[in-house]
C-alpha cells in the first residue's frame, strides 16, 4: 500500500529537493541532496540544473573542475556526484562490502590481486604530477603495462581503484569523463569527517535534508549501508533531523525531515517539473509509492531494467515520462502520460520542457503528447 502520499508530504518533499528555493550554483544543489546518482552524466547534469536559478551545463562542469564536488562510486557500487569532502569517509564505510560482492565477477574477468597491483602501479606512475586520462587512455596505459584491458576489464579496474580511493573522476568535457589520482585531484582536507560515527551522521543529515520525508529503509537503500549503520546514523544526527508528522495522521513507518523543514514547506504541492532520468526525486528511495502509483512503475523503469526514464512531475506526483524525439535538425519532445491529462495540465509543462531545451542547447521545434 502506498505510504506517505498526502499532499502535505509531497509538498515537504518538493521543498526538501530544492524545487521551492532554487540554488544559485551547482555545488549547493549537490550539498543539499547529499549525492546525485550519475552513471548517465548528461542526465545528472540536468538533475542538478533543474534545481538552479540559472542552470547551464557549463556550470555543472565548472563545479566538477572546481573540485568541491566529485564524480566517483561512493554508494551501491554506482557512480554519483557528491561533495568531495565526503568521498573518502563514505568509501571507508561502503567500499569493503561492495568489493566483497564483486569478487565472483572479478574472478570471471580474471582480475585478481596481481592484475590490480599492476594496474595501480601503472596508473600511479602515469598520472603522477597532476595528469588525467580518459577511460580509453587508461586502457592504453594498462595494455602498455602488459595488462589485458578490454571493455569490461577496463571498467572494473577503474571501479576497483576508485573504490580504494586511488582514482576519482576529474574534469569533464561534455559527456567525456577524465580520471585523476584522488590524492592529487582532491587532497584530504581538515573538514572531512574524522570518524565513522561522524560520517554516518553527516550522510543521514544530508540525505534527509535533500530527500525528506524519508524512512530509515529509504536511507539504507540509497546509501547501501547496513541497518545497524543506518540506526547509528539516525542516532548521530541528533537534533538536526526530526520525525515527520503528517496531517491529520501518519500511520506508516517513521519518516524524517531536516529540523524545521515542515515549517518552511508549503501546505500543498504545486508546480510542473520535467525531470531527468535517474532524478533523485523518484530514484532516491526504497519506497517510491509516495510520489508515484506503483502500477506505473514499469513505465518509469521498463522491464525493471534499472534504466530510469525522465519523469513528469505535476504537483508532486509522477504523472508520466518524456523523451526527446524528432531529428537532429528538428528536435521535439513527447510527453507520455500515464492517464489522459487535462488541457490545462498539459500546458503547464511547456515552460519546464523548454527550460531543459535551453540547458541542453536544443532549438526545440515542438512538444507532443501521448497516453501510454
Amino acid at each position: 500500500m502506498p505510504t506517505g502520499s498526502s499532499q502535505f508530504a509531497r509538498a515537504v518533499r518538493l521543498h526538501s529537493h530544492g524545487f521551492r528555493t532554487l540554488a544559485d550554483d551547482a555545488v549547493s544543489v549537490v550539498e543539499r541532496l547529499g549525492a546525485v546518482q550519475a552513471q548517465d552524466l548528461g542526465a545528472a547534469k540536468w538533475v542538478i540544473g533543474a534545481r538552479m536559478t540559472r542552470p547551464t551545463a557549463d556550470a555543472v562542469d565548472a563545479a566538477l573542475a572546481g573540485r568541491r564536488v566529485v564524480r566517483s562510486w561512493p554508494m551501491r557500487g554506482t557512480l554519483h556526484i557528491l561533495p568531495t569532502r565526503l568521498l573518502r569517509p563514505t568509501l571507508r564505510l561502503t567500499a569493503p562490502r561492495v568489493l566483497a560482492n564483486a569478487r565472483l565477477r572479478h574472478e570471471r574477468l580474471k582480475l585478481g590481486e596481481t592484475e590490480y597491483r599492476l594496474a595501480r602501479d601503472a596508473v600511479e606512475r602515469g598520472l603522477a604530477g597532476g595528469g588525467t586520462a580518459t577511460r580509453d587512455e587508461l586502457s592504453d596505459l594498462w595494455r602498455a603495462a602488459g595488462i589485458e584491458a578490454n571493455g569490461p576489464r577496463t571498467y572494473h579496474l577503474i571501479w576497483w581503484l576508485a573504490l580504494d580511493g586511488v582514482l576519482c573522476g576529474g574534469p569533464v568535457d561534455g559527456r567525456l569523463q577524465h580520471f585523476a589520482l584522488l590524492d592529487e585531484w582532491a587532497p584530504p582536507g581538515p573538514d572531512e569527517p574524522d570518524s565513522a560515527e561522524q560520517t554516518l551522521a553527516e550522510l543521514f543529515t544530508a540525505y534527509v535534508r535533500g530527500h525528506g520525508p524519508a524512512t530509515l529503509a529509504d536511507f539504507a537503500w540509497w546509501s547501501g549501508l547496513t541497518l545497524r549503520d543506518t540506526r547509528a546514523a539516525l542516532d548521530g544526527a541528533g537534533e538536526q533531523v526530526e520525525r515527520f508528522v503528517d496531517r491529520p495522521a501518519d500511520d506508516g513507518p517513521d519518516r524524517y525531515v531536516e529540523a524545521g523543514a515542515t515549517d518552511a514547506a508549503a501546505s500543498r504541492p504545486s508546480g510542473a517539473l520535467a525531470l531527468a532520468g535517474f532524478d533523485e526525486y523518484y530514484l532516491g528511495y526504497a519506497d517510491r509509492s509516495p510520489v508515484c502509483d506503483p502500477k506505473f512503475g514499469d513505465l518509469v523503469i521498463p522491464g525493471g531494467n534499472g534504466v530510469f526514464q525522465p519523469v513528469l512531475v505535476l504537483d508532486g506526483r509522477v504523472v508520466g515520462t518524456w523523451k526527446r524525439t524528432g531529428t537532429a535538425a528538428k528536435p521535439r519532445v513527447v510527453l507520455r502520460w500515464f492517464e489522459p491529462p487535462t488541457e490545462a495540465a498539459a500546458a503547464r509543462f511547456e515552460r519546464p520542457v523548454r527550460a531543459w531545451a535551453r540547458f541542453q542547447g536544443v532549438d526545440l521545434h515542438g512538444i507532443d503528447s501521448t497516453v501510454v
